[in-house]
């Protein structure tokens, strides 16, 4: 099994949550972050006064799938959420070594 975590553009995440459900995927958690990578915040102004918006809107998509679909995911995920611009966000994938289905009692793929 896989583990795939997305950091996204926020008006992006319904686009990005129709690719998933294409590609068959079943469940995925969304949490709304903030965080900055290469562009480093931006500049704005407020009555007047200069500041700092060092930390930008993003959301965060965790999903486990089987490995047989997780390179799909991922270019599901990259085609959709990818704008050209700075700030499109990264995917990790990383490998989950077991699952367990609270409510049935399932394990590993068959609790996803």
């Amino acid at each position: 099994m896989k583990k795939i975590e997305a950091i996204i553009k926020p008006f992006k995440l319904d686009e990005v949550k129709e690719a998933l459900h294409e590609v068959g995927v079943s469940g995925i958690t969304v949490i709304e972050a903030k965080g900055f990578g290469r562009q480093k915040g931006h500049t704005e102004l407020y009555r007047g006064a200069e500041y700092v918006v060092d930390f930008l809107p993003k959301v965060k998509l965790e999903v486990v799938v089987a490995d047989a679909l997780a390179e799909r995911v991922v270019e599901a995920i990259a085609g959709v959420a990818q704008t050209g611009r700075i700030g499109d966000g990264k995917i990790f994938v990383s490998t989950i070594d077991s699952a367990l289905r609270i409510r049935t009692g399932e394990r590993d793929d068959d609790a996803i």
